[in-house]
């Protein structure tokens, strides 16, 4: 059964960014819990930043759980990324995602690697970009492997990177390079830009599909843009896709009319 998740950051640095809930981690759980969701995704400044003896608390007084747990900060608060030719750097990128890996399956969380995949320079060139890339996964999917969680790790548009763009692509990447126990965040927002057809790079990926930020085209709750929802559930059913769809969306207008009508669509998409 697909499962219904809303997104909470606490990363001052990332202020502005499409995340619903903001700050308050214990109000995210508690009005999550209220409007009918399974779990929160979590994007936190470190590893150590949320008392886990207060998220162990919130668990159980709600019935949620975390859908998994967001590694972005180390880009954005410390500029760290896997593809950095300083191998320092570097190291410090895989220490800093390995901690946060650790967190998450405290919690029978996985960790989300995104921004933190880095881009290359046309100095190095991409193929010594990947080389790290690759490296990086394999050792990280291990560590995670090893606590009992899978790895995420998620396409971004051109924008945001040089790396991977579409989902197929880095379904490819991801089987040729032999890494394992890493699956494939699908962020619709992101495949509205990059992707000729959403549905069928759900099809193209298939069963590497193992996260998804459900999302509308301007990065909105689901309803309050122009995607075509309907395909995009038709392929995921065709793919067996049970993980979670997790709202990662602006808080546009306010923070609960957004997780209010996210899961409003969710219901209609996805009924019980």
């Amino acid at each position: 059964m697909i499962r219904f998740a809303v997104t909470v950051s606490l990363v001052e640095q990332a202020r502005g960014g499409p995340f619903v809930y903001w700050d308050d981690l214990a109000a995210a759980f508690h009005e999550a819990k209220e409007l009918g969701y399974d779990a929160i995704e979590i994007f936190a400044p470190s590893a150590t930043h949320v008392d886990r003896t207060e998220l162990r608390q919130l668990i159980q007084d709600t019935g949620l759980q975390v859908a998994a747990v967001g590694t972005g900060a180390g880009m954005v608060v410390h500029q760290l990324h896997l593809c950095d030719a300083d191998e320092s750097r570097r190291n410090k990128a895989i220490g800093f995602i390995s901690d946060i890996i650790e967190w998450g399956a405290e919690f029978n969380a996985p960790a989300i690697i995104g921004s933190m995949q880095g881009r290359f320079d046309k100095a190095e060139g991409k193929e010594a970009s990947l080389r790290r890339l690759s490296d990086a996964l394999k050792t990280l999917g291990k560590h995670a492997a090893d606590r009992g969680v899978p790895l995420i790790y998620e396409p971004l548009n051109r924008y945001e990177t040089n790396l991977f763009n579409k989902l197929a692509d880095a379904a490819e990447f991801l089987k040729q390079e032999k890494i394992e126990n890493v699956v494939l965040l699908a962020d619709l927002f992101h495949m509205n830009i990059e992707e000729s057809n959403l549905a069928d790079a759900f099809r193209a990926a298939g069963k590497l599909t193992g996260h998804i930020h459900f999302v509308d085209s301007n990065r909105q709750a689901a309803g309050f843009g122009h995607l075509d929802f309907e395909p995009i559930v038709e392929a995921l059913n065709e793919i067996g896709y049970d993980g979670y769809i997790s709202a990662e969306a602006f808080p546009i207008p306010d923070p609960s009319a957004t997780a209010r009508q996210t899961i409003k669509r969710y219901r209609e998409l996805f009924p019980r």
